[in-house]
């Protein structure tokens, strides 16, 4: 009774803790929509928390019928699915061959590619080599400098070491080549790791911003999170004029930019849950009969 005693306590200890960590993750956020969701003067004045006051749509409404932010948003959202197919397609086609043992020069490919993770040659030099390569101001100037994260390949390479050799082998003696054997057993049984790399993939390329900052001068070419920074400066200017006197404009800079923000936000949020199920423990389980 007691050793049942100490468990509920310890049970309900982690789980206020937990929820407190909940309320600490989505503080932030709530604020963001109360700010895009309020009013005027409730900003202005600092009032609003957590809870939007005087509800007021306007500017989900001023975002939304932008047509650069809508295509800035259409341009990434179809960027972040090519990017992380072709991330996902090259990480696996390096990290199979890497798990074979037999495979010559093994060692050297592993060493090269935990240099690439501690030492680059810079953005100068990165920048002059995809202007040499005529991909500025193109989607592939943001695609291909990044196709394979070390740390990702390293991290699949392990997932796919730890699915038992007995599966491969059986697969060889029925006759099935490598590539069949990587497609009919190693990536369904891979399906937790590939689900996790695809969702880091596609996080890091929705939230990327620094390489279109540097790539991309045409506008029709902005990605979102590209649009949201030229956004913000154009409301600092905005925020600039109103301090020398220049007339109110209706709605508040502030405003639109948590707008921007949240409107920015929900794809990644949506598509969190639908690769959450895969995150399971126990997906081999059985996989083996002896």
């Amino acid at each position: 009774m007691k050793a049942k005693a100490g468990n509920r306590i310890f049970d309900g200890v982690n789980v206020v803790l937990l929820i407190i960590c909940l309320l600490l993750c989505l503080a932030p956020f709530l604020h963001i929509v109360s700010i895009s969701l309020s009013s005027n003067k409730p900003i202005l004045s600092g009032f609003v928390t957590i809870f939007p006051i005087d509800l007021n749509w306007e500017a989900y409404s001023r975002v939304l019928k932008d047509a650069a932010m809508i295509r800035s948003l259409g341009l990434s959202v179809g960027l972040t699915v090519l990017f992380t197919v072709l991330c996902m397609l090259m990480t696996i086609c390096a990290a199979y061959p890497l798990t074979k043992t037999e495979l010559k020069g093994r060692k050297l490919f592993m060493y090269l590619i935990v240099f690439t993770m501690f030492f680059s040659g810079g953005i100068i030099p990165e920048y002059i080599l995809v202007k040499q390569l005529h991909l500025v101001n193109t989607i592939w100037s943001l695609i291909l400098p990044l196709l394979i994260n070390p740390f990702y390949l390293i991290i699949l390479i392990t997932f796919f070491g730890g699915i038992p050799k007995s599966l491969e082998e059986s697969a060889e003696l029925d006759g099935s080549s490598h590539f069949g054997t990587l497609i009919r057993i190693i990536l369904p049984l891979s399906m937790p790791a590939v689900a996790t790399l695809s969702l880091f993939y596609a996080v890091n390329r929705w939230n990327g911003f620094m390489d279109s900052l540097f790539y991309i001068t045409d506008p029709n070419l902005y990605p979102l999170q590209l649009k949201l920074y030229q956004m913000i400066m154009n409301s600092m200017m905005t925020d600039q004029m109103q301090a020398e006197g220049a007339q109110i404009v209706q709605i508040l800079p502030e405003s639109l930019k948590a707008a921007s923000i949240v409107v920015a936000t929900v794809p990644i949020l949506v598509v969190y849950p639908w690769l959450q199920r895969y995150f399971v423990s126990g997906i081999m389980l059985g996989s083996v009969k002896g």
